[in-house]
């Protein structure tokens, strides 16, 4: 990270530059059209989008062993069914967030949704493992097509402390989805309703999101393009989504599959291909753009103060909440018998701590916002040591994991969203598009690789037993630790050089 680059809660205002230039959360003036359903209805349809997409990432989990014993499905079918929505999300969100840009952020949320909605629809009336493999990729895409334009519309159609008080609701969404998704999971399989079984965690989603297009119609229906934009399928970089979708299946598959199968060769093989397919991206958008046509990210996105550092940030951060996530879960459930519901519940404290902090960061005085990040970061390598005692301790249902797990939630919520509004606050209104397909892929392959790395460290390091997976957890809460350690003492570093170079 540069001294040029903005730190959570820094002043990252702009020149004027062309129409539609987004200011920062600074209060200043937003020259672009505000657009219609600018307000608490269009952010209410937008931050519910989000939380579905969320949400259906997790509640999945909790139904997998009635899904598996229904289809008479095998462990690698299992893995398909909860994986393959990853997948195609990770694989197809850049592609998505351009698709944006050429025919309306609006129109492409509301296909996204649609697809979406139609696809869990599917997903709850499938018949064998196969068709719902291939409904979950479809229910991936469209949650591709759908998430890089909520944030995008954020930017566009906010301004000032509304923009700050938006950005707190889409990191509450994004945490909240996580958590709510295993407790609702835990209800609607423990209800069995009808004796369906599982379909509920996907049928869930049906009435929500023909709701949320009826009201995204009124708020989003008119959006299009702006005057002047190149629009039509001229403007989608072919020869880059060919280059870039298989390069994101060959890094994301392993990921994903590797800690399940044992980090086989071709895990290896796939990730060293993926390397060397971002090589290949690189060069393909280089010619693309020396052809004069518009490349899948255009360098002038990624030259963008604070994106990529803030994304690099970013990565760390959703890497190391959904790792941990994902490794409580084991150790509450696999070593100490908790139902999913009970061990969804765990996580309230957590879901509670990310709100307050989600929604109150943007409310303090602009002089203690600059250093809200490293904070956040200092709390949650503080809170993982908390619970890496509780649970060494044997206490999971007392108060020392729930006071650990609320102060991750505050740490994290100071962190992501100030996080996501300096990456994207100085990026040009014409780039808003492509630079939040690249923030959104570079956090949802941070939650792939934390799941991956902290995954691998508790399953590696775990037994037979409660005690077992006590200490894998141990283990593996400390290793969260001293990473966020090291992420607060780096963004330390930035302000401190920051303050350095406004007094010289």
């Amino acid at each position: 990270m540069s001294d040029t680059d903005v730190m959570p809660g820094s002043d990252a205002r702009r020149g004027d530059g062309e129409r539609g230039t987004i200011v920062s959360g600074d209060g200043n003036r937003e020259r672009g059209k505000a657009g219609r359903g600018s307000g608490t209805a269009l952010l209410v349809v937008l931050v519910a989008g989000q939380f579905m997409a969320v949400l259906d990432a997790s509640i999945v989990n909790v139904a997998a062993p009635v899904m598996r014993s229904d289809l008479h499905t095998s462990g690698a079918g299992l893995q398909w069914i909860i994986a393959g929505y990853t997948i195609a999300y990770a694989m197809l969100l850049i592609t998505g967030s351009r698709l944006g840009a050429i025919f309306g952020f609006g129109r492409a949320y509301l296909g996204g949704l649609g697809l979406f909605t139609l696809a869990s629809l599917a997903c709850g009336l499938a018949g064998s493992t196969g068709e719902l493999v291939a409904f979950r990729c479809l229910q991936g895409a469209g949650a591709a097509l759908l998430v890089p334009q909520v944030l995008t519309l954020i930017q566009r159609r906010f301004e000032g402390r509304r923009r700050t008080a938006a950005m707190g609701l889409y990191q509450t969404a994004i945490a909240g989805g996580a958590v709510v998704g295993q407790i609702l999971g835990g209800v609607l399989v423990s209800a069995d309703v009808f004796g369906t079984g599982w379909r509920p965690v996907f049928l869930v989603n049906v009435p929500l999101g023909v709701l949320l297009i009826v009201a995204g119609w009124r708020a989003l229906g008119g959006d299009r393009p702006e005057p002047g934009e190149r629009t039509g399928w001229s403007r989608l970089d072919i020869p880059g989504v060919l280059v870039l979708a298989p390069t994101m299946l060959a890094l994301v598959v392993p990921l994903v599959m590797g800690h399940e199968q044992g980090w086989p060769v071709w895990g290896w093989v796939l990730l060293a291909a993926g390397v060397a397919g971002m090589v290949c991206f690189a060069l393909v958008e280089r010619a693309v753009a020396a052809r004069g046509r518009s490349p899948l990210v255009p360098a002038a996105v990624l030259r963008s103060p604070g994106l990529l550092s803030g994304g690099v940030a970013l990565l760390i951060a959703v890497g190391s909440y959904n790792g941990f996530l994902f490794t409580l879960a084991l150790h509450l459930q696999s070593g100490l018998g908790d139902s999913p519901l009970r061990a969804g519940l765990t996580y309230v404290p957590c879901a509670i701590g990310f709100a307050i902090s989600g929604l109150w960061w943007g409310r303090l005085p602009e002089r203690i916002r600059a250093h809200v990040g490293y904070v956040g970061f200092a709390l949650v390598s503080v809170s993982y040591v908390g619970m890496a005692a509780a649970v060494d301790g044997g206490r999971e249902g007392g108060f020392a994991l729930a006071a650990g797990l609320a102060g991750m939630g505050l740490g994290q919520g100071a962190v992501i969203g100030p996080l996501m509004a300096s990456a994207l606050g100085r990026v040009r209104a014409e780039h808003a598009g492509d630079a939040s397909g690249v923030l959104v892929t570079l956090m949802q392959f941070g939650g792939v690789l934390g799941v991956a790395t902290y995954g691998t460290t508790f399953l590696s390091a775990t037994g037979v037993g409660a005690h077992a997976s006590a200490h894998a957890a141990v283990v593996t809460f400390v290793a969260l630790a001293a990473v966020n350690l090291v992420a607060a003492l780096w963004a330390w570093r930035v302000v401190v050089r920051q303050r350095a170079v406004r007094v010289a």
